[in-house]
């Protein structure tokens, strides 16, 4: 036979060599009952895990996995999630972190996929951190519960064909994104805002990271909502405060999107000329300078998808910071990877440098010193404001050192992950308003005056007995304040000098005396 003659025999034969290496389009976790993992059993079929129960690492993990179509390839496995979630949040207080895997991964348990054993490794660190920051602010210890979103992020396992599954996994990311896992962290959100409007309050929180096109499905899912909840914040609106996220942080890890799909959402954030010091950080993009997945073949393959469009070159000043937005450009990178766009740099602390580090008990006051071109230090890592955004600015898209991110999928080292769960720990801090010691939700008697003593649920004695209440008599009103500094007292928190000086006080102030105009009315 010629060769020309054979030609379609060979393209059969390349055809049958892919789709004998087509990725596994079942469901991998079709068990839906708890099972505790040991030694001997990994309750591999399982999509429920508890890991460690009773230690101070002990956590839960869960299984979500969705199809092509971004539709949950069984409800019964998402619903046991949220059972198990609700009927956990109903009792004490939870920090849920859902982890969205990228390209080439997938819900497998034989083999393990690499990114759930990473995954597990960073759950049982951040329920050490939780249980030691726990002790050191005397509350209980929030339980740690992570959720993997398992999607087909490989089509084709056979390399190097799997590489040309670009086009294809990129537009599935975008279905997955825009269905199944919005209603599931929708139902995440609902479960901690429902459980924090509780009294006794349990406060229980979310944080939603994604990687690779994990990230995009993370974005996709929730672009929308930050950007509706930010515009609430604004003025002209019922109130001016700060900007809200969705749950109570998104981290995007090496994220494979366009950096044109950010900006519209970048000038919303620059609009706003400033934020209140106690702004949180409410969405975190971190890409590393060595990510060539995202920093080289994204845009090679995006050339071909974006030939035949037609962009212009546009210019932004917002709040006194100018923005070139070359759209071709934007639509070809990554939103890592458009210089334009990065707000930050993350790089390893350097030899002799000297900063005050942000730790688990710090770093809410340093986050709030933040200057325009300021640097605040994580650990042994440098986080650089380039001065491109307004300081305290809730989004932040961060270029990362090769020393702490060394390519694409190298987002799981000690350093990154440490970082992150210093992030989740600053995102997800308990706030106090009236900085009375006492959070918000456990403080009973919000509005303290600066400096005051208050009891154990935020209370002072000027606020158990204020003179605004119409008291009948003076004496009615000098008993509540005996009672109550009393109470004090015997607590320790105050002295008998102090509660004389109060008592005397109480007597001088004429509370409980009706005004003349009163008295004639009557």
């Amino acid at each position: 036979m010629s060769p020309i003659s054979l030609s379609p025999a060979r393209a059969l034969i390349c055809i049958a060599a892919l789709l004998t290496g087509c990725a596994s389009n079942a469901i991998y976790r079709s068990n839906y009952q708890p099972c505790t993992v040991s030694p001997g059993n990994a309750c591999e079929r399982n999509s429920l895990h508890i890991y460690n129960p009773g230690a101070n690492n002990e956590y839960t993990l869960g299984f979500v996995e969705i199809d092509d179509q971004g539709q949950v390839r069984d409800r019964r496995q998402m619903h046991a999630l949220l059972d198990m979630l609700y009927s956990k949040a109903a009792q004490e207080s939870v920090l849920m972190t859902v982890f969205v895997h990228g390209w080439h991964h997938n819900a497998n348990p034989d083999p393990l996929d690499s990114n759930i054993e990473r995954f597990r490794e960073n759950l049982a660190r951040l329920s050490d951190m939780e249980t030691d920051r726990s002790k050191k602010l005397g509350r209980p210890a929030r339980k740690i519960v992570g959720i993997y979103v398992g999607w087909r992020g490989e089509s084709i396992d056979v390399p190097p064909f799997n590489y040309l599954t670009f086009w294809d996994r990129k537009n599935t990311a975008q279905d997955v994104g825009h269905l199944g896992i919005a209603e599931l962290l929708i139902k995440l959100e609902e479960i901690a805002n429902v459980r924090n409007a509780l009294k006794p309050p349990i406060r229980s929180r979310l944080v939603v990271i994604g990687h690779s096109f994990g990230g995009a499905v993370v974005y996709s899912a929730t672009s929308q909502i930050l950007a509706s909840r930010f515009i609430d914040s604004q003025q002209g609106k019922a109130y001016t405060g700060d900007a809200k996220g969705f749950g109570d942080l998104i981290v995007l890890l090496n994220p494979a999107f366009e950096a044109l799909q950010y900006s519209p959402f970048y000038d919303l954030a620059q609009s706003r000329c400033s934020y209140f010091r106690g702004q949180l950080p409410r969405l975190a993009i971190l890409t590393s300078e060595a990510d060539d997945a995202t920093g080289i073949l994204f845009p090679l393959g995006r050339i071909f998808s974006t030939l035949f469009e037609e962009h212009d070159d546009l210019v932004r000043t917002d709040c006194k910071h100018m923005l070139k937005l070359d759209e071709g450009e934007a639509d070809r990178s990554t939103v890592g990877h458009y210089e334009p766009l990065i707000s930050h740099t993350l790089k390893p602390l350097k030899d002799g440098q000297s900063m005050l580090a942000a730790t688990s008990e710090t770093m809410e006051n340093i986050w709030d010193l933040q200057t325009p071109g300021g640097s605040t230090r994580f650990d042994n890592m440098v986080l650089t404001h380039l001065n491109r955004t307004v300081p305290q600015n809730p989004y932040l898209n961060i270029r990362v050192d090769k020393e702490i991110i060394n390519g694409h999928n190298d987002v799981f080292n000690e350093k990154v992950m440490q970082f992150i769960r210093l992030l989740i720990e600053l995102s997800t801090v308990d706030v106090d308003d009236d900085r009375d010691n006492v959070v918000n939700g456990y403080d009973e008697c919000p509005g303290t005056a600066e400096q005051s003593i208050v009891n154990d649920k935020g209370c002072a004695i000027d606020q158990l007995c204020s003179c605004d209440v119409n008291w009948k008599t003076p004496g009615d009103f000098i008993s509540c304040t005996s009672l109550v500094s009393g109470g004090f007292l015997r607590e320790g928190l105050i002295g008998k000098d102090e509660r004389a000086n109060i008592l005397s006080a109480a007597v001088r102030s004429g509370c409980g005396i009706k005004s003349k105009k009163a008295r004639h009315s009557n």
